[in-house]
């Protein structure tokens, strides 16, 4: 007795990863190698890229705004180092100790209350009467974009199609050089329009109407499937995945996962262990490599980022030594501004070459690489000390730009693409949150302790400390590598 040619088929179980991953095949039987991504898909990537657009909009920001904040406020070489250091003091804390409740919560959750987060307090920074209110409200920023680091590449990564991952999480946290290029280009037309102490203030409220559009865009977003059938609820997981894949033609029709119950109910078992389980036997590997080398890449990619006006004021000199005037204050400002915007064009082309070949290269050969690059930049920005002009200002452009394009080619993209995906998904969230949050003990001490080691021992000795940690992050790399180019998430981890 055989099935009537019209009768529907019974639906095989299969994960959801394998869902995502399933391609069109034409009538021959040819296999296609890819599949275009469903409406859901690119709303997703585009509200994460939005984050990570915000992220690079206020942090380095901070930068153009820190001369006019100083004036404004009367701060020294101490307190310009707190309001540097304070987003990223929040991104520490709140990748930890947010981006982990995305393990507990739920990837979506988690997704818009960051970005309400992240708005209240953009509207306070606005109005800040006084220094210390104002380093209470950046802190909060950063505790909502900490919150981001996990929970953005979560969202994205188990969305997606495992051949193309790494393009995607990619694509999207290169908006954070869209945001540190739209940030210094920003901060440049304020000024030039609004040519006063005050302009700080609209630089930073220039973010808030997109804030609130992008929090209430997030509400309609679907949750992640891989996450539902960790906790064991493979109805919702089904009907999610369904919401996911919706397109037109139809397909898949229907969702039917495989329901390894044992594997599910092992791993919740597991995951109970909390952040012990990162340093379990299993996982250690995984957490030195998704931390160390971050750790190190922040150091450099942040003080640079930030400070990146201070020290061209520093070593090319071409402004006003002792501004006193606000007009003095103002043009030194936009003279670093604009010499900020030429170097972040490079962190742009940076992470297009990430882009094309973190999938094809992978993401291990590319970090190294980079870190390498990254040290041959700083060494070349060392020299501008001791030439004169015009030469001094070849080398320290040359440095940066150079120093620019190879930390988001390399670690700085690598580190946060790779944190994402060497763990397990029942800590996913955990491993991501602790890997970011360590990366910022780095970027906050960098923050806080530049403009004071610039006062002290100059630009050459403080950019030579910066060589040193990116060969240490190169050689950490290549020890503690595991490559996760192409592979399948739920595989990682067993």
């Amino acid at each position: 007795m055989t099935a009537s040619r019209d009768a529907p088929l019974e639906p095989v179980g299969k994960t959801v990863q394998q869902y995502i991953d399933e391609a069109p095949v034409w009538s021959d039987g040819t296999a296609t190698t890819s599949t275009p991504l469903t409406p859901m898909q690119w709303r997703i990537w585009w509200l994460a890229a939005a984050g990570k657009f915000f992220e690079g909009l206020v942090v380095f920001m901070t930068g153009v705004a820190l001369p006019l904040l100083a004036a404004e406020f009367s701060l020294g070489p101490a307190a310009h180092g707190i309001v540097g250091a304070a987003s990223l003091l929040g991104i520490l804390m709140g990748a930890t100790a947010l981006g982990g409740l995305a393990d507990r919560f739920g990837r979506k959750p988690m997704f818009i209350v960051e970005m309400a987060i992240f708005t209240a307090f953009l509207v306070a920074v606005t109005f800040s009467p006084n220094f210390p209110f104002l380093v209470v409200c950046l802190f909060g920023l950063g505790a909502a974009l900490g919150c981001d680091y996990p929970t953005a590449h979560l969202i994205i990564s188990e969305s997606m199609p495992s051949n193309a991952r790494g393009k995607f999480v990619l694509g999207a946290f290169g908006f954070q050089a869209a945001g540190a290029l739209f940030g210094a280009g920003i901060g440049f037309l304020i000024l030039y329009e609004n040519p006063s102490i005050g302009a700080w203030r609209w630089m930073y409220a220039t973010a808030i109407i997109p804030a609130v559009l992008v929090t209430l865009v997030r509400l309609t977003i679907t949750e992640s499937a891989h996450w539902l059938v960790a906790c064991g609820k493979y109805e919702a997981a089904e009907r999610e995945t369904l919401r996911l894949l919706q397109r037109q033609p139809t397909y898949p029709q229907q969702v039917a996962l495989d329901r390894a119950e044992e594997i599910a109910e092992a791993e919740q078992a597991e995951s109970r262990r909390g952040y012990r389980e990162l340093w379990s036997s299993k996982n250690r590997r995984a957490t030195i490599l998704a931390s160390v080398p971050w750790f190190l890449q922040d150091l450099g990619t942040y003080g640079i980022g930030i400070f990146t006006p201070t020290i061209l004021a520093a070593a090319v000199g071409h402004q006003k030594e002792h501004a006193t005037a606000v007009a003095d204050i103002v043009q030194n400002d936009m003279l670093a501004a604009k010499g900020a915007v030429i170097i972040d064009l490079l962190l742009i082309f940076g992470i297009l070459g990430a882009v094309l070949l973190a999938d094809r290269v992978g993401r291990i050969k590319l970090q190294v690489f980079g870190f390498i690059g990254c040290a041959i930049g700083l060494f070349l920005a060392s020299l501008s000390v001791d030439f004169a002009d015009p030469a001094k200002l070849y080398f320290i452009f040359a440095g940066f730009m150079l120093f620019s394009f190879m930390t988001n080619l390399g670690p700085n993209a690598q580190t946060y693409l790779i944190a994402g995906e060497v763990f397990p998904i029942n800590i996913r969230g955990k491993g991501a949150g602790v890997a970011a949050s360590f990366a910022k003990i780095g970027a906050v001490l960098t923050a806080f302790l530049f403009p004071i080691l610039l006062a002290d021992i100059g630009v050459r000795y403080l950019l030579y400390v910066l060589v040193v940690t990116s060969l240490i992050g190169a050689a950490v790399t290549w020890i503690y590598r595991i490559e996760t180019s192409g592979v399948n998430l739920e595989e990682i981890g067993k």
